[in-house]
C-alpha cells in the first residue's frame, strides 16, 4: 500500500504532544482524515545546530524507521497486538516540516528546544496509533524494572544491596543526590499483584506527580490530548469530573478516586504481568553476569566496555533471537551460562532494556503498551549501586514472585534508615 504523505494535511493540523530522547510527537487535530484523524506523528530529532555534514540527504531514498520494523517483527513476537499502538510509514516534506517547527517548536519545553531539534532532512515519519487523544483523560505510566536480580550472578560487593533494593530505588537515591526531584514510589509495589501494595504505588505515583508539578514522568495525565499539570486549573478540574462523583477538586478526595480507579485497571490487566515476566527472562544475568560471561568468552576483546567489540543485531538476528527466546533459551542453564550463548544473552539484555522503560497508557476501559529508547547500563548499574551503599536512606524493595517462589512472608517496601 503506498504511504500517506503529510503534505496532505496542514502544519496547523498537528499539535505538540510530548517528545523522548530521539523523537518527538504531534497529534492531527484538522478535519476528518481517513488516514490521520486518531494518529499521531512521530518525528525524529537531531542535535540542536547539527551541520549539513551530520543530516541525512533528501534526495536520496531512506529506509523506513526501524522502529515499524522492530515492533512488527520482534516486539509483536512477544506482546500481544490489542497492547501495541499500530506504527506505518508517512511520507515528509522538507518545507511542511519547517512550517510546522515554526508553528510548534514554541510549544516545546525550554531545555528540550536548547539541545535538539526536528531533522527535517527526514523523508519519511511515522504515523502511530494516538492513545492519548479522542478521549476525555489518558493516563501514562513508566512502570520501570519490576524484579530484583538473582543472587548468583551479583559480586559479594553488591549481592547484599542489589537484592534488597530494586534498581528504581537506588536509582532515585542516587538522582536525588544530585539535586533531582525524589520519589516514594517502588515499581516492586506496582508489579506486585497485591491490591494493598499496588494502591501504595499508585499514591506515590499521584504524589510524585503533583508534589512536582508534573515533572517526573512516571505518571503523566492527559486531558483532552494535551499534558496535564497540578497547576492547571481547568485540566484538574476535568480530572475530577472524570474520576470523582461529586466533581470535587479537592486534591486528597481526588487522589483517593484516582487511586481506585487505576487500582482496579492495573489489577483487571495482564500488562504487568507480562512486562515483569519479559524483564526478569531476559534479564536473567543481571549486567554483572553478563559482563563476566562477557569477558569470559571474549578475553581477547578490548576491555573499554561491556559489548563495546560486538556489532548492533540486525533485524534477521533479531529475528532469530526471538525464535531462540521462545523455544529453548528457557531450557538453558543460567546459573551456569554456556559462552556459546554470549550473543543471545547481550541481545536478551537489550531487549530486555526495552520494556524496563516503556510506557503503559491507559485509557477508559483500555490499556495500551509502547516501548521507547535503551541506556548505559553497566558503568550507570555500578555507580547507582556504590552510591546507595553509602547513602543512609535505604530500602528493602519486596519482589513478590520471588518471594512466592521462596516461601517469605510478603511484605511493603520500607525505610530501613
Amino acid at each position: 500500500m503506498t504511504p500517506a504523505s503529510i503534505t496532505e494535511t496542514k502544519p496547523e493540523d498537528w499539535t505538540y504532544v510530548s517528545e523522548g530522547g530521539a523523537t518527538i510527537v504531534f497529534s492531527y487535530r484538522g478535519p476528518h482524515n481517513i488516514q490521520f484523524s486518531g494518529h499521531v506523528l512521530r518525528l525524529r530529532k537531531v542535535a540542536y545546530g547539527s551541520s549539513d555534514s551530520t543530516l541525512l540527504d533528501t534526495k536520496t531514498e531512506q529506509p523506513d524507521d526501524p522502529m515499524i520494523a522492530f515492533q512488527e517483527n520482534i516486539i509483536s513476537k512477544l506482546i500481544p497486538s490489542e497492547f501495541l499502538p499500530s506504527l506505518v510509514v508517512v511520507v515528509l516534506d522538507e518545507d511542511w516540516l519547517r512550517s510546522l517547527v515554526v508553528l510548534r517548536d514554541g510549544d516545546r519545553p525550554a531545555e528540550r528546544r536548547q539541545t535538539d531539534q526536528i531533522d527535517v532532512r527526514r523523508n519519511k515519519g511515522v504515523l502511530a496509533t494516538d492513545l492519548i487523544g479522542g478521549t476525555p483523560i489518558a493516563m501514562e505510566i513508566k512502570p520501570k524494572w519490576g524484579f530484583l536480580p538473582k543472587e548468583r550472578h551479583l559480586s559479594p560487593e553488591t549481592v547484599a544491596l542489589k537484592t534488597i533494593a530494586c534498581r528504581f530505588c537506588m536509582h532515585t537515591s542516587f538522582r536525588m543526590k544530585q539535586g533531582d526531584v525524589g520519589t516514594t514510589y517502588c515499581p516492586l509495589d506496582l508489579f506486585s499483584r497485591d491490591e494493598t501494595r499496588i494502591r501504595k504505588a499508585i499514591g506515590a505515583l499521584w504524589a510524585g506527580w503533583y508534589e512536582s508539578h508534573g515533572s517526573l514522568n512516571n505518571l503523566r495525565f492527559f486531558v483532552e490530548g494535551r499534558m496535564a499539570k497540578p497547576d492547571d486549573d481547568r485540566s484538574v478540574q476535568l480530572l475530577a469530573h472524570f474520576f470523582t462523583a461529586d466533581t470535587s477538586t479537592d486534591i486528597q478526595n481526588l487522589q483517593e478516586s484516582f487511586i481506585s480507579a487505576l487500582a482496579q485497571a492495573l489489577l483487571d490487566s495482564p500488562v504487568l504481568s507480562l512486562l515483569s515476566t519479559l524483564q526478569r527472562t531476559l534479564d536473567i544475568l543481571d549486567v554483572e553476569g553478563l559482563s563476566k560471561l562477557y569477558t569470559q568468552a571474549s578475553p581477547d576483546f578490548p576491555s573499554d566496555g561491556l559489548g563495546s567489540s560486538v556489532p548492533d543485531p540486525s533485524m534477521e538476528e533479531w529475528a532469530d533471537f526471538v525464535k531462540v527466546y521462545r523455544s529453548e533459551y528457557h531450557s538453558w542453564d543460567h546459573t551456569v551460562p554456556d559462552p556459546e550463548h554470549l550473543r543471545h544473552y547481550l541481545m536478551a539484555y537489550l531487549l530486555s532494556a526495552t520494556f524496563k522503560d516503556c510506557s503503559v497508557i491507559i485509557r477508559p476501559k483500555s490499556a495500551q503498551v509502547a516501548w521507547i529508547a535503551w541506556g548505559k547500563w553497566e558503568k550507570l548499574d555500578r555507580k547507582i549501586v556504590e552510591h546507595y551503599k553509602s547513602s543512609g536512606s535505604q530500602r528493602r524493595c519486596i519482589d513478590s514472585q520471588r518471594v512466592s517462589q521462596s516461601g517469605y512472608t510478603r511484605m511493603c517496601c520500607r525505610s530501613l534508615a
